[in-house]
């Protein structure tokens, strides 16, 4: 079973290797970014899709991972494959600790308290200018000697898919089962036996591990890290990403991120009025399909089958 998972994510990686090939070295930096964005995606709605609990710190716990690998090879001297599943680690560890304190909030209490919780990491990232150069920004050293964003390219095509897929087999597995009755119902999933309180701390610990390892290895391959990356926007970016693509399902937060990702780049020029096509956008979607986009192919699909069979 072990050989045909392996066998499987390397076509996957093949498949998606020659991407590059085709594209010039900013689409290819756009193309990683939107790597970036999808295991945020993903690993987020693990805990709002998949298990009912709305955090709204999750752009904080890749802040920490990324300054916690940073800071670690600046003053330490260790290695920066070294400091990237650390500061995963220490996310994880930190995401152990607020889901523990959290599991008894729901909703907007629950949002309340991440919030809360990213808005003081972030003013301490600000104030801690001695340690983190507040505002200014923390140089971090960079993975690679060469800056060419085509080698990082396939790091970061190696992360996403193999946190994909760890995802992927967590919710195909019991323990999915165990968070779609935690989100469905949680007094009904407690009657019938659920650990409900093990089962969200669990997805806390993933959720934040993932989202510290991909914060982690963008501050090594941008080079920057800034208390900027904590604002609410990129939280705001990430429920876009999710509920575009198409909130509890699997593919949803990939097609969300990655299409999000280049319509963002496309708008651009036009600054902070982007968020407020893509708030208009969300609207009219949740209107007119609350399923996004995955929704929205389902729907399409069966009649376009028909189309072609006449």
């Amino acid at each position: 079973m072990a050989g045909r998972h392996i066998i499987f994510l390397a076509a996957v990686y093949a498949f998606l290797a020659p991407i590059p090939l085709w594209l010039g070295e900013y689409f290819i930096h756009v193309v990683n970014v939107s790597l970036y964005y999808v295991i945020m995606a993903a690993s987020w709605n693990l805990i709002a899709g998949y298990t009912g609990q709305f955090s709204l710190a999750h752009h904080a716990f890749a802040a920490m991972g990324g300054y916690t690998s940073a800071l670690l090879v600046i003053h330490s001297g260790l290695p920066i494959l070294l400091g990237i599943p650390v500061g995963g680690l220490l996310a994880g560890a930190v995401g152990f600790f607020l889901g523990t304190l959290c599991l008894k909030m729901r909703a907007i209490y629950l949002g309340l308290a991440t919030w809360a919780f990213a808005e003081s990491f972030r003013i301490t990232l600000s104030m801690g200018y001695r340690l983190t150069r507040g505002d200014l920004g923390l140089s971090t050293p960079t993975l690679l000697a060469t800056g060419q964003a085509l080698h990082y390219y396939y790091i970061f095509l190696l992360l996403a898919v193999v946190g994909l897929y760890s995802m992927y087999r967590i919710v195909s597995s019991r323990i999915g089962y165990y968070m779609r009755a935690i989100r469905d119902d949680e007094e009904a999933a407690l009657s019938m036996g659920v650990d409900t309180v093990k089962w969200k701390r669990f997805v806390f610990v993933v959720s934040s591990f993932w989202a510290g390892i991909a914060g982690a290895f963008h501050g090594h391959y941008i080079g920057l890290l800034s208390p900027v990356a904590v604002d609410f926007n990129e939280m705001a970016i990430l429920i876009i990403m999710v509920i575009t693509g198409g909130l509890r399902t699997f593919a949803g937060p990939i097609i969300g991120a990655v299409f999000i990702e280049l319509l963002s780049e496309f708008l651009r020029e036009y600054g902070q009025i982007r968020m407020v096509l893509f708030a208009f956008m969300v609207i009219v979607l949740m209107r007119v399909n609350r399923d996004g986009m995955v929704g929205l192919g389902r729907r399409i699909w069966p009649a376009l089958k028909a189309y072609v069979k006449r």
